[in-house]
């Protein structure tokens, strides 16, 4: 009996350190697993490739890079982990969160109210300025504000704030089906389906380096802007709710960056994209 006791007590101990172990830092096993759709440059996409620290993308042959990438290298240096990239639709971000699928989602989300309430936010990781994108040759090319986008043909990319709270803003516009992604999203905008766009300031700088027959209308300052609060431009990295240690061990990092940290790294993931249009 004595000996069935100690075995317990040996046990019971065994698992208290595993617990410790993994509570510690809020990663099960080493290793940092983050979703991102891998094309929404330059958070992030798809390349061939290794080039320029990109990372495989797991059960695929491809690989993913952006600044959602040089982000997550940085949390797991500093936590000793390793990391590994899972290619989701935008929809399927937070459902792989909360189900455990996955342990954080880096992938230029808002942190907004309605997603506070489905995941926990560390960050921001950056702070984004709400822009649109139109055509040089477009009549709404001039404009200095989002009244001067009135009547205009728009859309902008599905479950986001740009399209749930920032097009609704623009009296009389006439928004389009939401696009599945910023791809398709740019390519709406390329082929004429509609006059505008709404998007941050990193995917508009993004989408003129692979189309410079578009241009950026950013209304900043004008008084004639959107009208947005901070938890609409503040980007953030999503963890199941309730991992409290992921969160702290996350925010270590990215709390120790500057904004100017955060736009360096922006314009230097800017510069590796794969200069590719959207098909």
């Amino acid at each position: 009996m004595k000996k069935f006791i100690a075995l317990l007590l040996a046990l019971s101990m065994l698992f208290a350190l595993c617990a410790c172990g993994t509570n510690g830092s809020g990663v099960e096993d080493g290793t940092l697993t983050i979703a991102m759709e891998c094309a929404y440059a330059p958070y992030n996409w798809t390349q061939p490739d290794d080039s320029n620290g990109a990372v495989p993308i797991k059960d695929s042959s491809d690989y993913a890079n952006g600044y959602d990438i040089m982000i997550a290298k940085k949390i797991c240096e500093a936590n000793n982990w390793k990391l590994e990239v899972v290619r989701l639709d935008w929809d399927s971000l937070v459902p792989a969160v909360q189900t455990g699928k996955v342990d954080a989602v880096i992938a230029g989300q808002s942190m907004t109210a309605d997603r506070s309430k489905e995941v926990d936010f560390a960050g921001p990781y950056f702070y984004a300025t709400i822009v649109c994108l139109t055509k040089n040759d477009s009549k709404f090319a001039n404009a200095k504000g989002i009244s001067d986008l009135s009547g205009g043909t728009c859309t902008s990319q599905l479950e986001t704030i740009w399209y749930d709270k920032c097009l609704p803003q623009i009296k009389d516009a006439k928004i389009r089906t939401a696009s599945e992604n910023a791809s398709a999203m740019l390519m709406a905008l390329e082929t004429g389906t509609v006059d505008f766009v709404c998007t941050d300031m990193p995917t508009a700088k993004a989408a003129f380096i692979a189309y410079p027959d578009m241009k950026i209308l950013d209304f900043a300052g004008s008084g004639n802007d959107f009208a947005v609060s901070d938890e609409d431009v503040n980007i953030g990295i999503s963890v199941r709710k309730g991992n409290t240690q992921l969160k702290d061990a996350i925010n270590k990092v990215v709390q120790a960056m500057t904004k100017d940290d955060f736009e360096k790294l922006m314009d230097d993931a800017a510069k590796d994209q794969p200069v590719t249009k959207a098909k």
